[in-house]
């Protein structure tokens, strides 16, 4: 039970709970020398999984993955789970203990198959490398569905002053968000894709707690992308579009500098933000040049608030407003005790990152307070 539910967590996910087309609403299950394979796919994604399994015939036939998924989830920790087509040919019978289950079943030949074509692009990355480039742009991807190329993250391979960097990019328009790290063997000059969001959130929780010395290997076409990690391989179509020339929004001569510590500036923005309406969301900073910040949060509706941060600026007296849930978002992600932002003006997007790393950095347009 433990390896089956294990599996079937991983490709479970995949599969949309409405579905016009019956087969994807299935799990493919394939039983060959002493492994089970389990395949599931939404048409953009597939993911698939081998476990260890006591193979009696060969075989291979789909069941609805989230009722299998369910099913063994129910089923008593530390028990055998046995599966087996019945005479019949239309049902999948599902045995353990005392409980038995009978699914219905569709034709193996009938599953979709994305995993065809070549992948010219092949390279080997740190697992924790390649999840902290995903993880620390991932909360920037736009929702919008209209700017489609927006909705993923951008993968490419700059060199920048000699150094050919993996650059991981994201934005929907108000923050944009950049990581990077060196460029792995293999990788070098790669297409530049865009991993879709659905993707992202995968392969997110597919190298959740992967160590420090575990890999994953991608593999890159100019329209897929394969993951492969331990005993489990995630294809996923590529979003077919232009992402925007980022850079340009990368403010170059933002010359007012704030060093503030992270977690008190995080925890200050979370209380005033308490006020802060649903739709409004604008917290107030007000810079002095004596070194105070001081935060402020008015909702019409439900009143105000105020709080008064130590921090270092030695610049003219500014005032600039910003998206609280942004700010947080971004605060979320840095990793250093020290937050740096760089202003121009009121008006003018913010640069952020962490003292002493260029390796993250994030763009923020203000708000109107």
């Amino acid at each position: 039970r433990s390896n089956l539910l294990k599996s079937l967590n991983h490709v479970h996910r995949v599969v949309e709970r409405r579905n016009t087309i019956p087969i994807l609403s299935n799990v493919l299950l394939r039983a060959s020398g002493d492994t089970l394979t389990l395949k599931a796919t939404d048409l953009d994604l597939e993911v698939l999984e081998t476990v260890p399994a006591e193979i009696g015939r060969a075989g291979g036939t789909t069941v609805p993955a989230h009722m299998l998924y369910d099913i063994v989830r129910k089923l008593p920790d530390g028990s055998e789970v046995q599966l087996e087509t019945a005479p019949d040919g239309q049902t999948l019978l599902v045995r353990s203990g005392r409980s038995s289950f009978a699914l219905q079943m569709l034709p193996e030949t009938d599953f979709p198959d994305l995993t065809t074509g070549e992948f010219p692009v092949r390279f080997q990355i740190a697992a924790p490398v390649f999840k902290s480039l995903i993880d620390r742009t991932q909360f920037a991807i736009s929702t919008e569905e209209t700017r489609y190329y927006l909705n993923g993250i951008y993968l490419h391979t700059p060199t920048i002053e000699g150094r050919t960097l993996l650059r991981a990019v994201a934005t929907d328009g108000h923050r944009l968000a950049r990581a990077q790290t060196a460029v792995p063997a293999g990788a070098d000059g790669m297409p530049g894709i865009i991993i879709p969001r659905k993707t992202v959130g995968e392969i997110q929780k597919l190298l959740d707690g992967a160590d420090a010395a575990s890999t994953a290997d991608i593999e890159i076409s100019d329209t897929k992308i394969r993951v492969t990690f331990g005993s489990v391989v995630l294809t996923s179509k590529l979003i077919d579009g232009t992402f925007p020339d980022y850079a340009r929004v990368i403010p170059q001569n933002n010359d007012k500098a704030l060093k503030v510590d992270r977690a008190t500036f995080s925890n200050a923005v979370d209380r005033v933000s308490t006020i802060a309406s649903e739709r409004g969301r604008a917290v107030k900073l007000s810079l002095a040049e004596d070194g105070r910040l001081s935060l402020t949060v008015n909702n019409p509706d439900s009143g105000s608030a105020t709080e008064e941060i130590d921090v270092d600026y030695q610049q003219a007296p500014l005032d600039i407003g910003f998206n609280s849930r942004y700010l947080l978002d971004i605060a979320g992600q840095l990793k250093t005790a020290t937050a740096l932002f760089r202003f121009a003006d009121p008006g003018s997007p913010t640069l952020i990152q962490d003292e002493g790393d260029d390796e993250a950095l994030y763009v923020l347009m203000p708000m109107r307070v």
